[in-house]
């Protein structure tokens, strides 16, 4: 079992997790304006879904790199080039931040739940970016893929739910600094534009 992999994975999982996306930004929101529980259901909602994206790679990609190498060479090629795009989103996008709870509705703890979990489960996006990032950080050579998924999976799922729970229980202090300080869109942005990029190019790299 190749350890460095999988610190690799995780500090890769806890910066993509830190950085300012539609998820973590309405786990904020909701914090924000509904209180810190709302928040956290709405982080179970969406760390629930990432299951869902976890075995359809496991099961669906397992079976492609079992049946051919070339097929894996094109898995990690279109990783490459989907996390280089990503960069160039990111690139192209605003550097601003700003948090506000105005007009964000009253809703029930199940209701943000359900919410979550769906955002998450139909978002094509996840989807691409998992079968995007996993495949470079396979960490061992006698399991099989569907293991080493999961256990991918639960890792991403353990540090996501971890970060977005701070945020959601931080929530006032982090809107108040980000409102205060316009600099760390910028420095965010730049430092995600670096951490794509560089997971493309590991990834791309990287061994079956």
């Amino acid at each position: 079992m190749n350890f460095d992999i999988l610190y690799a994975f995780i500090s890769a999982t806890a910066l993509l997790a830190i950085f300012p996306g539609p998820d973590n930004i309405y786990v904020l929101t909701q914090s924000l304006a509904n209180g810190k529980k709302y928040g956290m259901a709405t982080v179970s909602g969406l760390i629930t879904g990432c299951l869902v994206h976890t075995t359809l790679l496991a099961f669906g990609v397992s079976a492609l790199i079992k049946a051919n190498d070339n097929i894996f060479l094109a898995i990690k090629i279109f990783g490459t080039a989907y996390l280089f795009y990503l960069a160039f989103k990111v690139f192209k996008s605003d550097a601003n931040l700003v948090v506000s709870r105005e007009n964000t509705p009253q809703k029930s703890l199940f209701s943000l739940y359900k919410q979550g979990f769906f955002m998450n489960v139909l978002n094509p996006k996840v989807a691409l970016f998992f079968l995007a990032f996993f495949p470079g950080f396979l960490f061992n050579d006698d399991w099989s893929t569907v293991i080493q998924f999961y256990v991918l999976g639960l890792l991403f799922m353990l540090v996501s739910f971890l970060i977005f729970s701070l945020i959601a229980l931080l929530a006032g202090l982090i809107s108040n600094y980000i409102n205060r300080s316009p600099s760390v869109g910028v420095f965010l942005k730049w430092l995600q534009i670096v951490v794509f990029l560089g997971l493309g190019i590991y990834i791309l790299l990287s061994d079956k």
